[in-house]
């Protein structure tokens, strides 16, 4: 997945919500997405704006060198974790790859400790040892950032089985990317899941490029929202840059758990505006194409329009909101450029000896 396609690929359309039967457990003809409220369509953006201003600034410290190691932003993919976590109840586990700030925001981390960890300060979630692409919080039921590409698929499948073995009511809420849908670890979790009944839903990111390589180069199927009929878990394509048709989505998915049914995969159709990570020029795609994209299918204006136009929401509220994000963000950055590093102590703690 490493070598770069030199040539940019057409992209399939992104649509609505469509259910792919799997075997015994198809689902059928899925119905339409909700239309949200007031309140969740200001929830959403509001949401949706942190994790991007977050992530915004997060590459201008990286840029200036205060985040070390590797940095992989979210910028785009927005409307995904905003929409599932809106049909979540508390308990629910959410774990992922390095693609994580998003994630942890969402959960309900601080952005002060988020960005403190970036920076490797004494402040961070992980008190400064994990960096981007390693944080964890046992109170907001966040299980991490993983480096290991599709590691986490066989950790959040463990995650639901003892969900099912302690006989509660919580679901894992598993996400990985279309490059680490290839990963051998995947399908092993897959039987398992299925095979047990195990309240997990697999949300495939499906970004397009993987680490810089189009899905159509390097996936046989394509359809990842197929990629659970041998297994018979069924699966839906989303249009993950619609946080309302991912919304519905996560709520058929998360009931389908919830009722003792087994997995279900959940392929969110979305795109990443930058590169794979901060070190990443993507010359694999052209800028038209990126630029295409946030004109025509960025989650964050499609809220705001609604906002204006739907709903009546003023433009001065909107800026209220961003003023809001913009001030939180700017308060993380300055917490965390000051915050002290770590005691040389914190070397030989949480070690499993």
């Amino acid at each position: 997945m490493a070598v770069a396609a030199r040539k940019s690929t057409t992209l399939p359309k992104l649509g609505a919500s469509k259910t792919q039967a799997a075997g015994k457990t198809g689902r059928g003809k899925p119905q339409d997405g909700p239309e949200l409220t007031r309140e969740q369509e200001l929830t959403a953006y509001r949401e949706m704006l942190l994790i991007r201003r977050f992530e915004e600034k997060a590459g201008q410290m990286y840029g200036m060198g205060l985040i070390g190691g590797f940095c992989h932003l979210y910028i785009g993919q927005e409307a995904v974790v905003v929409g599932m976590q809106m049909a979540t109840k508390q308990g629910d586990q959410v774990i992922t790859g390095y693609r994580d700030h998003g994630h942890m925001l969402a959960c309900g981390m601080e952005a002060k400790s988020v960005m403190a960890e970036l920076t490797g300060r004494r402040g961070g979630l992980s008190k400064g040892k994990g960096g981007s692409m390693h944080m964890f919080s046992v109170e907001k039921h966040f299980y991490g950032g993983h480096g290991i590409v599709g590691a986490q698929v066989s950790l959040g499948t463990g995650l639901a089985f003892a969900n099912r073995y302690r006989q509660n009511d919580n679901v894992s809420l598993t996400y990985f990317g279309d490059g680490a849908a290839n990963q051998g670890q995947v399908y092993e979790s897959f039987n398992m899941a299925e095979l047990w009944k195990l309240p997990v839903v697999y949300v495939i990111e499906n970004n397009r490029y993987a680490m810089g390589t189009s899905v159509s180069r390097a996936s046989a199927q394509t359809d990842f929202s197929k990629r659970g009929i041998s297994f018979n878990i069924p699966g839906e394509q989303v249009d993950g840059m619609d946080v309302r048709a991912v919304y519905a989505a996560a709520q058929r998915s998360i009931q389908w758990c919830r009722d003792g049914k087994g997995p279900y995969i959940l392929e969110m159709q979305t795109y990443r505006y930058r590169g794979h990570s901060m070190s990443d020029p993507a010359k694999y795609r052209s800028k038209d194409e990126v630029q295409k994209m946030r004109e025509e299918r960025d989650p964050i204006e499609q809220v705001r329009k609604r906002l204006l136009d739907q709903w009546k929401v003023s433009e001065d509220e909107l800026k209220a909101i961003d003023g809001k994000v913009r001030e939180i963000v700017n308060e993380a950055a300055e917490f965390a450029t000051n915050d002290p590093e770590p005691d040389v102590a914190e070397l030989w703690t949480d070690i499993l000896k």
